[in-house]
């Protein structure tokens, strides 16, 4: 979670009421059980990986691995653009002042203590930042029930209370968006594979779960109060209820703005120092294999901080810097775990790069479709600048069409494999064996083995058999 969350959820409450505030939270909150769930999976897989392109590299080959990996840089850039751009944001609706000093410190300090300490160093400030950010949030949860008037008569005539067709669409959207997008996030599973056992994976992602639940539940509700007691939309009406949360501590005390001030810095900085230290790990496994000094990569990362903090101070929208990465995580995450199914032994990397691209080239016919054979509102459905909330089924068949489309063109390549292949096979006179299960040896003759051992077999043969990208 970075300071982001103040604008994106309040702004779901004043659209979708209390209907999509559950909705938010529970899709933001339930995708950290995924993980404890698929780690254990791919790290027996995997015994040596610390990061999904690892497990990618080895299961589908280094084009799918240079694939995956590239994309999660971009996704990594992008958060980091997105959360430079809500801390400025932030001071600049509290304080009244230029939020881009805050920006350059924050870079500066973040990066300092990481190239020191590395990603320990970021387990460690986040377990105080944690703890902080409850102590914070109790302060400010309390201090609103007390401060804030809610008038029942905005609350009926709100609507707030009535579910909505955004809200029911939504069921759907942000679970597909964020569970894949989460996905894309190195920091998420450098975390997942530092846990020593299974069992301490599960109880950490579960705290976590409940933690993450109540905080953004909290957050979110912040925007049915500031509309329930008239802050929202103020005088003059503001039509954009990502500030709803800002307008409704314009009536709180001044002490509880500073309370809060700090609570979106120490946010942020546990956020972007996350996402330092995961595009350092990603960049140095997935392009050079930890074979180049690692203060060479450090220094690249500083370097990229720079356009980073230029885009940051221009981003127009921190939500629609999710939504690119969404769509992208929606088209090529199902298509890429297949793969960790023992049934789909035949899945290959040309399958996962040409399923990703095709769910986004789908998600632009559906466009171009929808709106009447328009070729530029299809091409501007892949950047959803009409928004998540737009009031028709744009988004909603954006998400359908990527992942569906993804496994269709998935499928499609990997019938053209088939036939190529057999092709081949036949004209050099030999047998076609594409659709061929591994089959391990299990020890010497006459020795048995356990289930257990055969298992663990059959993971090192089909890694070693399919690691490839035909």
């Amino acid at each position: 979670m970075g300071s982001g969350i103040l604008f994106s959820y309040p702004q779901l409450a004043t659209i979708a009421g209390v209907q999509g505030v559950i909705i938010y939270a529970f899709a933001s909150a339930m995708p950290l059980l995924v993980f404890a769930a698929l780690v254990p999976i791919i790290r027996s897989k995997c015994p040596e990986g610390f990061v999904l392109t690892e497990w990618t590299r080895q299961r589908y080959g280094v084009v799918t691995a240079l694939y995956l990996g590239a994309l999660t840089l971009l996704t990594l850039f992008l958060y980091m653009v997105a959360e430079l751009s809500a801390i400025g944001q932030v001071v600049a609706a509290l304080t009244g002042l230029n939020g881009l000093p805050v920006i350059i410190v924050e870079c500066i300090i973040t990066t300092i203590y990481t190239s020191i300490g590395g990603f320990k160093i970021s387990f460690l400030t986040d377990n105080i930042q944690g703890v902080m950010v409850l102590g914070l949030i109790t302060i400010a949860t309390i201090t609103i029930g007390v401060k804030a008037e809610i008038d029942p008569e905005l609350v009926r005539s709100s609507g707030y209370l009535e579910p909505t067709l955004l809200g029911w669409q939504l069921l759907y959207i942000l679970p597909v968006a964020i569970i894949t997008n989460d996905f894309f996030l190195a920091n998420f599973w450098l975390r997942a594979f530092a846990s020593k056992t299974d069992k301490d994976l599960w109880i950490g992602m579960s705290m976590a779960t409940v933690a993450i639940l109540i905080i953004i539940t909290l957050v979110g509700t912040t925007g049915l109060i500031s509309a329930w007691s008239g802050a929202y939309p103020g005088d003059p009406p503001v039509a954009d209820g990502s500030v709803a949360f800002f307008l409704l501590l314009q009536r709180l005390p001044d002490w509880v703005v500073g309370v809060v001030l700090v609570l979106v810095v120490t946010l942020s900085t546990a956020a972007f120092d996350s996402l330092q230290s995961a595009m350092v790990s990603s960049v140095s496994n997935d392009l050079f294999r930890n074979k180049l000094n690692i203060w060479w990569i450090r220094s690249g990362v500083v370097l990229i901080i720079i356009p980073v903090v230029v885009l940051a101070i221009r981003a127009p929208s921190i939500l629609q810097i999710y939504l690119i990465t969404d769509l992208l995580s929606a088209a090529t995450i199902p298509v890429l775990i297949l793969g960790l199914s023992e049934r789909f032994y035949f899945w290959r990397g040309l399958e996962v790069v040409v399923g990703g691209l095709g769910g986004i080239f789908t998600v632009f016919l559906f466009g171009t479709i929808y709106y009447g054979g328009d070729v530029q509102a299809g091409g501007n459905l892949l950047l959803l600048t009409n928004g998540l909330y737009a009031n028709d089924w744009s988004a909603f068949g954006a998400f359908v069409a990527a992942p569906v489309g993804g496994i269709l063109w998935g499928t499609g390549a990997l019938l053209v494999r088939l036939a190529v292949q057999w092709v081949i096979a036949k004209k050099n006179g030999r047998r076609f064996d594409s659709l061929d299960r591994p089959t391990p040896s299990y020890g010497s003759e006459g020795q048995s083995v356990t289930s257990q051992e055969r298992v663990a077999h059959d993971d090192v043969a089909l890694a070693k058999s399919t690691g490839q990208f035909f």
